[in-house]
């Protein structure tokens, strides 16, 4: 039997993981960050293709008027995980923000684009 936010279920579980994707304009140097810079554990699949392990995930479902995907990492200390990473030269694109959900941040990909960090002010269900 598992639990999960307070209820019950039981039966198979019918999804096994998450498979996020990133697309990049240069994906070996976004590849060689999550990598060398954030130490994500990875095998390779051939070709240098590596897929990644990620920390334990959650998802949410927000309404909108249209449908739409986003990929944000998490910390329990924003501005801690900041110094952390500027120390191995990350750059983000704006200092720590207030949202309704908690503070966030972006971080600077070697090809121009950002990934989204926040530290959560709501209970998460990991």
């Amino acid at each position: 039997m598992r639990t999960t936010g307070g209820t019950q279920s039981k039966g198979t579980v019918l999804i096994t993981g998450t498979h996020a994707l990133i697309f990049s304009e240069n994906a070996v140097a976004v590849r060689a960050f999550l990598r060398d810079t954030l130490g994500f554990d990875h095998v390779d699949a051939g070709d240098g293709w590596l897929i990644f392990a990620l920390p334990p995930a959650e998802l949410g479902v927000h309404p909108a008027d249209a449908g739409t995907q986003q990929f944000w990492l998490m910390c329990d200390d924003l501005a801690a995980t900041m110094d952390e990473l500027r120390a191995k030269g990350v750059t983000f694109r704006h200092d720590p923000q207030q949202a309704g959900f908690g503070l966030t941040t972006e971080i600077e990909l070697p090809d121009g684009s950002s990934l989204g960090l926040y530290e959560p002010r709501h209970p998460t269900a990991i």
